[in-house]
């Protein structure tokens, strides 16, 4: 770890996440370029984010994380997207993954997060594992996709369903097999570079695979599953669904902001062709700027208020009801197409500017557009949220 000489306070880990994520925005703006380059974070990047323990923002602190919940995370995601969009979306993969932490045995968790300072889990999303169970725990094999941050991760998990011994798949009461996460060290998995993509390409979001591959039954998890809850606290009622609808909210928004900031900077000193006076002086951009202040602000306190609302309703009933789980799923998911509808408009009104790649809104637009393709922005989401509203059972499992 980076010696820098910051007090820590006995733990690992500093007081305040936001101010750290503020610090290195100078870095992540001066490594951006090198990030998308480099097709994943430059070791700077990854230092100082170990540096400043902004993977351990949502880790308790007995595992040295800082523990601030889902609201201050969305803050942080906001400060990083804005600077460089790659790094905030490998910091909130990890930190959804790190929720994992409550649901292992305490001392797996310590000797994957708490005995090293360093230590990072990450996972791809796609489903295409067999854990076969064999005594002591599973033989796996697996492909999975969308690894974002794994490059630097030194634990990966692959979610699996479980075959047993007849060759049949484990099924949970409602009929459908069970997904269970293995967890295995960085050395144990294959790459396979597969991450050529329009936007985001700094995540090194590439294929990973094993192929018969013990893994102990104390290193697999089965997240937000009440009974194999390990860590008695309020936060935990969050389920992991909830932490990356929200953080990848806030990479959206964040974006949004960077490039909205960036507009009303190039305002000040840009003259349109064709026109006498600065941009900045234009009546039009007084109306627009002002609009789009105003739906990316709105968007970001819906979502910020349906965290809050979400843990008024844990304290009060124990649990996320449906109504908070709902809430936080429709703010998150307006959030990222409200976001993408204001970077399009900065991209826009910045005009020829935009589009060279000497500048950050050519970057920034193909970002947000990847950020919104992620299945936290879908459409669909909506139409579940509506199914609630007018009292139907809620369909989708995103929820």
């Amino acid at each position: 770890m980076v010696d820098d000489g910051l007090d820590r306070g006995g733990r690992g880990i500093i007081a305040d996440p936001l101010a750290e994520a503020r610090a290195i925005v100078p870095v992540l703006c001066t490594e951006a370029p090198k990030i998308e380059a480099l097709g994943q974070l430059t070791p700077t990047v990854v230092d100082a984010l170990h540096a400043r323990g902004l993977y351990r923002t949502l880790l308790p602190g007995q595992l040295n994380g800082y523990g601030v919940g889902i609201e201050t995370f969305v803050k942080i995601m906001e400060v990083l997207a804005a600077a460089d969009a790659s790094t905030a979306w490998c910091v909130g993969q990890a930190s959804g993954c790190s929720m994992a932490a409550g649901y292992v045995e305490p001392e797996i968790a310590q000797k994957i997060w708490g005995d090293d300072p360093r230590g990072v889990l990450a996972w791809g999303f796609q489903v295409e594992g067999r854990a076969k169970v064999v005594p002591g725990g599973y033989l796996v094999r697996g492909k999975w996709a969308f690894g974002s941050g794994g490059h630097h991760a030194t634990w990966m998990g692959g979610h699996c369903h479980v075959e047993l011994p007849d060759g049949s798949l484990l099924s949970g009461s409602d009929g459908k097999p069970i997904e269970r996460t293995m967890l295995f060290r960085q050395e144990q998995l294959t790459w396979f570079s597969t991450w050529d993509v329009v936007g985001l390409r700094g995540t090194g979001s590439d294929t990973y695979t094993v192929t018969g591959l013990f893994v102990p039954e104390a290193y697999t998890v089965r997240r937000d599953v009440a009974e194999e809850r390990r860590i008695d606290d309020p936060f935990y009622q969050f389920s992991t669904t909830s932490a990356y609808s929200c953080g990848f909210a806030g990479v959206s928004m964040g974006i949004a902001r960077g490039m909205l900031d960036a507009l009303k900077q190039l305002a000040q000193t840009k003259q349109p062709s064709h026109t006498a006076r600065m941009l900045r002086d234009s009546p039009v951009m007084h109306h627009l700027i002002a609009q789009n202040e105003a739906v990316l602000r709105s968007a970001r306190a819906f979502v910020l208020e349906a965290i809050r609302d979400g843990e008024a309703c844990i304290r009060r009933d124990g649990a996320l009801d449906l109504e908070a789980k709902v809430m936080m799923r429709l703010a998150s998911t307006t959030a990222i197409q409200r976001a993408k509808q204001v970077a399009e408009f900065a991209y826009h009104e910045a005009g020829a500017t935009a589009i060279f790649a000497s500048n950050a809104f050519e970057r920034k637009m193909r970002d947000i557009h990847a950020s919104a393709q992620q299945v936290q922005g879908r459409t669909g989401h909506i139409e579940s949220c509506g199914q609630y509203f007018l009292g139907l059972n809620p369909t989708a499992r995103f929820i």
